[in-house]
């Protein structure tokens, strides 16, 4: 069934090649359903860039189309990809001190395999107001049963540490790590990074990204059946602590 239900491109392929960035988007880009999903994500970034937002730089960019809604933002990648402006890591960013106004990504937080040193050095580059804006996973009583048992990339709410093994570029991860951070280990966040203040954390998401069937599998339902769908999800908004699989999360520099 795994097998009937994966999408062709993505049979067999390695996830830490350098193909592997292009292959996603073009599964991203055949997928109107799932491209719908990326066209409220990147609105939602819109919408939380700050008054500022001049230099903005998009961390792990891969497959992803940001820039067709930023045309001025720094495309990103920790590997060559012909479709990004610099390949960096985030750990190390090649930026001096007080020169971006917005760092924004989707989909990578949780594949930082040192998100101390992430953070540190996001500190260092933004501007006074800037934001790191991010999507991510987020682990709710839902979420956890589905990333556990449904999903490829490891699930580790219960992980004490918030760094794990760098085995490559998404083949590392912890699903968990953005709400182990930001909601679990909140006050140790505080404690450590005293100048970033959680400006929000907008929970949402329940079914429709499984439906789309993300970057790996088939889509599950025609894309006529999103505005539907995503009607649905909204009329769950109270119940979004327990059903949300998603996250957008603003921090703001003071």
């Amino acid at each position: 069934m795994k097998h009937f239900l994966q999408h062709p491109l993505a049979l067999n392929l390695n996830l830490d090649s350098q193909d592997a960035p292009s292959v996603h988007s073009q599964i991203i880009r055949s997928k109107p359903f799932l491209q719908k999903i990326y066209h409220e994500w990147y609105q939602s970034i819109l919408l939380n860039l700050p008054d500022q937002s001049g230099r903005i730089l998009e961390l792990g960019s891969g497959g992803g189309y940001l820039k067709d809604f930023v045309p001025d933002i720094i495309t990103s990648d920790i590997q060559q990809n012909k479709n990004v402006d610099i390949i960096l890591d985030g750990r190390y960013l090649p930026f001096s001190a007080s020169s971006l106004d917005a760092i924004v990504m989707v989909d990578v937080f949780h594949h930082l395999p040192d998100v101390d040193r992430f953070l540190q050095e996001s500190m260092r580059c933004l501007t006074t107001k800037g934001r790191i804006i991010m999507v991510e996973p987020w682990i709710t009583t839902w979420s956890a049963i589905i990333y556990k048992h449904l999903h490829h990339e490891p699930c580790l709410p219960e992980s004490e540490r918030w760094d794990f093994p760098d085995t490559g570029p998404l083949s590392g991860a912890n699903l968990a790590l953005p709400w182990i951070v930001f909601k679990r280990d909140q006050n140790v966040f505080f404690d450590k990074y005293r100048s970033l203040k959680i400006k929000k954390i907008e929970t949402d998401w329940p079914f429709v990204y499984l439906l789309s069937g993300g970057v790996s599998m088939r889509t599950l339902v025609p894309e006529r059946s999103y505005p539907l769908c995503r009607r649905i999800e909204r009329l769950l908004s109270p119940s979004m602590r327990h059903l949300a699989m998603f996250a957008t999360i603003v921090l703001e520099k003071e």
